[in-house]
Parts: C-alpha cells; structure tokens; sequence
C-alpha cells in the first residue's frame, strides 16, 4: 500500500489562528513520506487563504475542502521535496544562503 492508498492523517486545529495550524501541520508532514494525505480541521476562517499558500511556499499540494463541517477539514498532500521552512515562522523558507 503506497501513501495514496493509506487513511489520511488528521489533525484537529480546533479555533487555533491559522500560524498556530502551520505549525501543527509543518511538524505532521515531516513525520510523513511523500504523498500522505493530511487533514486539518478548524474554524479559523483565515484557514482557506493560507493553507494554499503555506502549501505553494513549502511545496506540498493544497487539494481543498476535504469536509465541509462544520468545522470544515482541509486536505493537504505531502510533496516529494518540501521548502524547509524556519522553526518559528512555519510560512518563511529557511534561506542557506544567510547564516543565523
């Protein structure tokens, strides 16, 4: 059974603010080979504004509404070559070229 075939791993974000999500979601991805699904819920309406743009940023695939709620659950694939991103901003690429 390949990654696609496995049940998708959820994670409930409940009313956290959407950083608080990122950072949810950036630890749960790394624990993940390529292709897991992950499903987030969470009522924070900012949650379909950047959640796709976490997942362009970081190279993973935003794939939309996975349930409608309430609350809503959103689904991400892992990608194959994530953009690691820095500890305490989940939504900054860590940068090689700058030390520190």
């Amino acid at each position: 059974m390949d990654a696609t075939e496995q049940p998708a791993e959820t994670i409930d974000g409940g009313d956290l603010s959407c950083a608080r999500l990122l950072v949810l979601l950036r630890a749960r991805v790394t624990e993940l080979p390529a292709g897991s699904i992950v499903h987030l819920s969470t009522t924070d309406p900012v949650a379909p504004i950047d959640l796709p743009a976490w997942c362009r940023i970081t190279g993973h695939d935003y794939l939309g509404v996975a349930e409608p709620g309430p609350p809503p659950v959103y689904a991400v694939r892992v990608g194959a070559s994530p953009v690691e991103t820095r500890p305490d901003r989940p939504w900054h690429p860590i940068d090689p070229t700058i030390s520190g």
